[in-house]
């Protein structure tokens, strides 16, 4: 990435730094990307801290070893991070409220937590925006969507879309439909990943090694994902060029079929949402 084409984002702080907020950190980290007035981050452990601290650019602190260390890492931050468990969030909240700058912008990664909610609990000159990663993004393939709290402005979303684009794809969705999405792209790996459990323990049964069925399945998984990013077809053509009449994927394709794969992924994903309402709920 040529330094015309670099990401440039204000200083940001991360409260929380778990698996996805370390891969978001990854991002900003990788060439390509400028962070003016760098990038903070607090940690409840001193040891997972320490690790941070000792990345290029990041300056880490532990709350356990400094009950301020959230306060501090929010003065003067454009962009605040909340990465902390979903019920740690209110708390958090109430602790950093006064020390964050008019203009601020906090970007929500908490799961289940509303836009409401953060702005009842932050002061009116603070925009707040929604997102909900994946976990691809520790490879930098994520599926993120980002929906706009009642105060941010077309700027703070922009700034939140290229945040979140070091580390892959970003749609822009209302809040109202940001449980459906966290159905299928935050909980879309954990499908895809059955998917592949399942045809390798049918690979052993039909006599292969362990080893011989991960290498096929995995493969064919990779292959076919990198076929369909590469083409400028839909995966229903590129099914339809694998399956020739009256072969055998076309018998295989049928008894998919009769299975209902349609209604399986509709009660599938339903179900995912009820949950996600139950959460939202306190349930």
């Amino acid at each position: 990435m040529s330094a015309e084409t670099a990401v440039r984002l204000p200083s940001i702080a991360f409260l929380g730094a778990g698996s996805m907020a370390r891969a978001i950190l990854s991002g900003l980290l990788q060439p390509g990307v400028v962070v003016d007035g760098g990038i903070r981050a607090t940690n409840r452990s001193a040891a997972n801290a320490a690790e941070l601290d000792a990345l290029d650019g990041v300056t880490a602190c532990a709350t356990e070893s400094d009950a301020a260390a959230n306060r501090r890492a929010v003065v003067g931050a454009k962009i605040v991070v909340v990465a902390v468990k979903p019920a740690m969030v209110p708390d958090l909240l109430r602790e950093i409220a006064d020390a964050l700058e008019p203009g601020t912008l906090v970007v929500s990664v908490a799961a289940g937590v509303t836009v409401a909610t953060f702005e009842s609990l932050l002061p009116s000159s603070v925009a707040v925006i929604r997102s909900m990663p994946n976990t691809p993004a520790v490879v930098g393939r994520a599926v993120t969507g980002v929906s706009a709290g009642t105060r941010s402005s077309d700027a703070d979303l922009a700034l939140a879309v290229a945040l979140f684009e070091t580390v892959g794809d970003v749609l822009v969705v209302p809040e109202s439909q940001l449980d459906a999405l966290s159905t299928i792209s935050g909980s879309g790996p954990a499908y895809v990943f059955l998917l592949i459990e399942e045809l390798t323990r049918t690979a052993v049964r039909k006599g292969f090694t362990p080893e011989q069925a991960a290498l096929m399945v995995q493969g064919t998984f990779r292959g076919a994902s990198e076929l369909l990013a590469a083409s400028d077809v839909d995966p229903a053509e590129l099914r339809r060029r694998v399956t020739s009449p009256k072969g055998t994927t076309e018998r295989a394709i049928a008894v998919l079929q009769e299975a209902d794969l349609a209604g399986l992924f509709d009660r599938a994903t339903d179900a995912a949402l009820a949950r996600a309402r139950e959460l939202a709920a306190g349930a």
